[in-house]
């Protein structure tokens, strides 16, 4: 019986009115806020790092000390757009792609005793 009161009220303009507008207003500042918030904490900061990767990537050069992705130290022997030829060990050498290097390494001699 309720529902179809509430059916006849709606019908002849009646129903109760909505949320106020100082609700709609608090619920749209919460929705802003949180844009904020995941911008700040999350899109900027992998945006910054994005960037600084690629301007690494871009500095690279025949020579260069560099930690893949998977965690292997190499040696640049040449470098192209997309793809460089790391040297692992005497005579061993693979192609990676170039974003799969996760950056430099600083060589170091090892610590005299």
């Amino acid at each position: 019986m309720q529902v179809w009161n509430h059916l006849i009220e709606v019908s002849l303009g009646q129903a109760p009115a909505g949320p106020s507008t100082t609700v709609q207003l608090v619920n749209w500042a919460f929705v802003a806020l949180m844009v904020f918030v995941f911008y700040f904490l999350l899109i900027r900061p992998a945006n910054k790092q994005r960037k600084e990767h690629e301007l690494l990537l871009n500095a690279l050069k025949k020579g260069d000390e560099v930690v893949t992705n998977g965690g292997l130290w190499a040696r640049v022997v040449s470098i192209d757009e997309s793809v460089a030829t790391v040297e692992l060990a005497d005579k061993v050498k693979v192609r990676i792609l170039k974003d799969r290097i996760a950056g430099k390494w600083a060589v170091t001699s090892p610590a005299k005793k």
